[in-house]
């Protein structure tokens, strides 16, 4: 059995157009499928046609998170909510098209665990595309592999794998990075990827950079070992420094140099002492998050065939 998995934000206009291409695409596959719906509190009238669509459809599920949490945050609450052995996570935007679906499903009957499907050609706009390309680069350092630059919103993967997060409550959630935590079978296919049909993306370039940051400092300490080498970069600047200045003194007799010269040297060392501290209250704030104990998400509603649950 497939379980895909769409968190929604916004797209009321492509659901219903979705839903119809994902069960004509796997109308004729010899497995069962369910689509899992995660209502992300777009504003929008999305949760009425995932209510629709649940209603007419016993193979559609919908779950209405009780405030916006994030696209991750989403994701992890439709993972969780799986019946099938394998998980299919796609955008609600059509920009993947549920076409391409069996090219990942083929590679990952090759024994992989997880497969991407990044695009064989990006349809955002150059800033949009930069933010993307950073992104990635913070994920390969906190995923600690270098398909990470592979990643996509389309993958597929094994249900067994989220075994291993299964008791994960951060705020800071990162499907990728947690991925990394059950398995290192990773692969990746190119796949076609249309241009937006509907609305506007919900990631912005700021946005995006910021998540960037998060999934750094929540998921690798790779900023404290920058930190770290930063310290003794400058640690041996200042003994160079130092050494020019006494043999200036010792050999030539030359005064020391003076104000100019003494208050760009504070100024590097002081900007460095505030990025390295900087870098360590970002990882004590991750640290107070977590003990405050809020949760990943909390679902409001659900919708299950013609019956309505409000939790």
């Amino acid at each position: 059995m497939i379980s895909f998995v769409i968190p929604v934000y916004r797209s009321a206009e492509s659901l219903q157009e979705l839903h119809q291409r994902l069960t004509l695409a796997f109308a004729n596959e010899p497995s069962s499928f369910e689509i899992i719906f995660v209502e992300d509190c777009g504003g929008d009238h999305s949760w009425q046609v995932i209510q629709q669509l649940a209603g007419v459809d016993p193979r559609v599920r919908g779950f209405r998170m009780s405030r916006n949490y994030g696209q991750h945050n989403a994701l992890l609450c439709g993972i969780r909510e799986v019946r099938g052995e394998i998980v299919v996570t796609l955008d609600d935007d059509l920009q993947h098209p549920p076409e391409e679906i069996p090219k990942l499903l083929a590679k990952l009957d090759e024994g992989y665990d997880v497969v991407y499907g990044p695009p064989e050609r990006e349809q955002h706009g150059l800033m949009r595309d930069l933010a993307s390309q950073i992104t990635k680069l913070a994920l390969e350092g906190a995923m600690g592999a270098t398909n990470a630059r592979q990643v996509s919103a389309l993958r597929a993967f094994r249900t067994r794998l989220r075994d291993a997060f299964a008791d994960y409550r951060s705020p800071s959630v990162n499907i990728d990075v947690l991925l990394t935590w059950a398995t290192t079978s990773f692969s990746a296919v190119r796949v076609l990827h249309e241009s937006r049909k509907f609305g506007e993306s919900g990631y912005t370039t700021r946005k995006l950079i910021r998540h960037a940051l998060n999934m750094v400092t929540g998921f690798s300490t790779r900023p404290l070992q920058l930190a770290s080498m930063m310290g003794f970069a400058f640690a041996f600047l200042g003994l160079v420094i130092l050494a020019y200045v006494l043999i200036g003194w010792l050999m030539q007799g030359s005064a020391v140099p003076g104000f100019a010269f003494l208050a760009s040297v504070i100024t590097i060392f002081s900007g460095a002492q505030l990025i390295a501290l900087g870098i360590i209250g970002e990882y004590l704030a991750r640290m107070h998050l977590r003990t405050m104990g809020q949760p990943s998400y909390l679902v409001q509603e659900t919708a299950i065939r013609d019956h309505r649950e409000r939790s």
